[in-house]
C-alpha cells in the first residue's frame, strides 16, 4: 500500500468507528429528553417514579456511549496535522473556524450541560434539570452541524477564493448555507433518530423476551422507540433521495457511478476541466454501499411500521418471533449509516476538496513506516474502545433498571438529618495516627 492508501485507511477506520458512537449519541439523547420531560411534568407520584426510572435507565446507556465516544473524537483533530497537512494549509482558513466551534460545543458546552444533568438528580428543580438534557440534545446537533459545514466545503466548496495556493473565506453566509452540508445534516439526523429508536425498541423487546416484570417501564419505552424509528426511517429514505439532484449538480462523477451510466462521458469532461487523471472512484464499493444503505433503510422502515401496528392489543409482546426481529434490527441502522458515509466520502475521490485539492496533494510528507505504525496503533485503540463501549452498554442494558446507577447517590454530609440536640448525627471519631 502507498503512503496515501495508509493515510486514507487510517482516517476511514478511525472516523468510521467514531461515527458509530456519534450516531447512537445523537439518536438517544432526544429520546432521553422526551422521557425526562414526561417524567418531570407527571403529577401522579407513582407514574412519575416509573418514568424517572425509565429516564435514568436509558440515560445511563446514553452516558456510557458518550463518555467512551468522546475519547475517539479527540483523535480526529490530530489526524489533519499528522497525515493531511496539505489540507490544513489549503483549507484551514475556511473550515478552521467550523472545526474549532465543533470542538468547543462538543467538548465544552455539551459535556458541561451533560455533567450538570448527571449530577443534578435530586439537587435541581425539575424544570432546570429537564432544560439541561434538552441543551445537551441541542448542542449535540449543533456539533453535528459545524462538522458538516467543514465536510460540506470539502464536498462542494463555496464562499471562498484561492490566493497563493490557499483558500480564503469570502462569504461566510454561503459557507453556513451550503446545500451539501444542510441536506446531509437533515439526512444523518434522521438516520441517528432511526438508530436510537431501533436501539430502544430492540432492548425493550429483549426484556419482554426474558419475561420482565417491568412492563410499566418497557412498554412505554418500546412504544416511543417504535414511533421515533418508524417516522425517522420513513423520512430518512425520502431525504436521501432529495440529495440526488445536489449530487448530480455538484459531483457528476459520483452521480454517474451510482446511476451506472455516463461514467466515460463524465471522465472525459473532468479531464478537459482539470487535466489528465483518473477521476473514477471505486465503483463497486460505492454501488454496494449504496445498495446496502437503501435496502436496510427500507427494511427498517417496514419492520418498525409493522411492529408499531402489532403493538396494538399487545400482539407484539405475545408473538416472540416479532420481538426477536426487533432485537435483530438493532445493528441495521449502524451498518446503513456506515454505507452512506462510504458513498459520501469515496464518491468524491480523487479530490479531498472537490475540484481544488487532490488526496495526493493533501498528504503530509510522512514516511510509510510512520504511517503504518500510527495506522495500526490508532485502529487498535479505536477497536478496543468500541469493544469496551458495547460490552458496557450490553452489560447494563441486560441487567435492567435495577442496575442503574445514574441519579442514585448517597446523601452529602450537609444533607444528613440532625440529631435531637441540633447537631449532626453522631459519627465515630477518626483515630489519630
Amino acid at each position: 500500500m502507498s503512503a496515501a492508501d495508509l493515510a486514507r485507511l487510517q482516517f476511514a477506520a478511525t472516523t468510521g468507528i467514531h461515527w458509530l458512537f456519534v450516531i447512537l449519541t445523537m439518536g438517544l439523547v432526544p429520546i432521553v429528553a422526551i422521557m425526562h420531560t414526561r417524567a418531570a411534568f407527571t403529577r401522579d407520584p407513582a407514574t412519575r417514579a416509573v418514568r424517572e426510572r425509565m429516564t435514568r435507565f436509558w440515560g445511563q446507556l446514553y452516558v456510557i456511549n458518550y463518555a467512551v465516544g468522546i475519547v475517539t473524537g479527540l483523535v480526529m483533530e490530530f489526524q489533519f496535522g499528522l497525515s493531511w497537512s496539505g489540507l490544513s494549509k489549503f483549507a484551514g482558513n475556511v473550515f478552521g473556524a467550523p472545526l474549532a466551534l465543533e470542538t468547543l460545543i462538543a467538548f465544552f458546552a455539551e459535556s458541561t450541560f451533560l455533567g450538570m444533568w448527571i449530577f443534578g438528580w435530586g439537587r435541581l428543580r425539575r424544570g432546570v434539570h429537564v432544560t439541561l438534557i434538552w441543551l445537551v440534545a441541542l448542542t449535540a446537533y449543533a456539533s453535528g452541524y459545524w462538522i458538516l459545514i467543514a465536510n460540506g466545503f470539502m464536498q462542494h466548496p463555496v464562499g471562498y477564493e484561492v490566493r497563493d495556493g490557499a483558500a480564503y473565506l469570502t462569504d461566510f453566509g454561503a459557507l453556513l448555507t451550503n446545500s451539501s452540508a444542510l441536506m446531509a445534516l437533515f439526512h444523518l439526523s434522521l438516520g441517528a433518530l432511526t438508530t436510537g429508536g431501533c436501539f430502544v425498541a430492540g432492548v425493550s423487546a429483549w426484556h419482554y423476551l426474558r419475561g420482565t416484570k417491568e412492563t410499566e417501564l418497557f412498554r412505554p419505552s418500546l412504544k416511543l422507540g417504535l414511533w421515533v424509528s418508524t417516522v425517522a426511517s420513513f423520512f430518512v429514505v425520502v431525504v436521501g433521495e432529495m440529495q440526488r439532484p445536489i449530487i448530480e449538480r455538484t459531483q457528476p462523477m459520483k452521480d454517474a457511478v451510482l446511476e451506472n451510466s455516463g461514467v466515460a462521458e463524465v471522465q472525459a469532461q473532468l479531464v478537459k476541466e482539470h487535466g489528465p487523471g483518473n477521476y473514477v472512484p471505486w465503483q463497486d464499493t460505492m454501488r454496494i454501499s449504496m445498495d446496502v444503505m437503501t435496502l436496510i433503510g427500507n427494511t427498517v422502515s417496514t419492520i418498525t411500521f409493522i411492529a408499531l401496528i402489532l403493538l396494538w392489543k399487545n400482539r407484539l409482546m405475545r408473538w416472540r418471533w416479532a420481538s426477536w426481529i426487533l432485537v435483530a434490527t438493532i445493528p441495521f441502522p449502524f451498518i446503513a449509516s456506515v454505507g452512506g458515509w462510504i458513498v459520501r466520502e469515496v464518491g468524491r475521490q480523487p479530490w479531498i476538496v472537490y475540484g481544488e485539492l487532490t488526496v495526493e496533494d493533501a498528504l503530509s510528507h510522512v514516511g510509510k513506516t510512520s504511517l503504518l505504525l500510527s495506522c495500526i496503533l490508532f485502529i487498535a485503540i479505536f477497536v478496543a474502545l468500541a469493544v469496551t463501549n458495547w460490552t458496557l452498554i450490553t452489560k447494563f442494558a441486560l441487567r435492567g433498571p435495577d442496575a442503574t446507577q445514574l441519579g442514585v447517590s448517597e446523601p452529602l454530609p450537609d444533607d444528613l438529618p440532625e440529631g435531637p440536640a441540633g447537631s449532626a448525627d453522631e459519627k465515630q471519631p477518626v483515630p489519630a495516627l
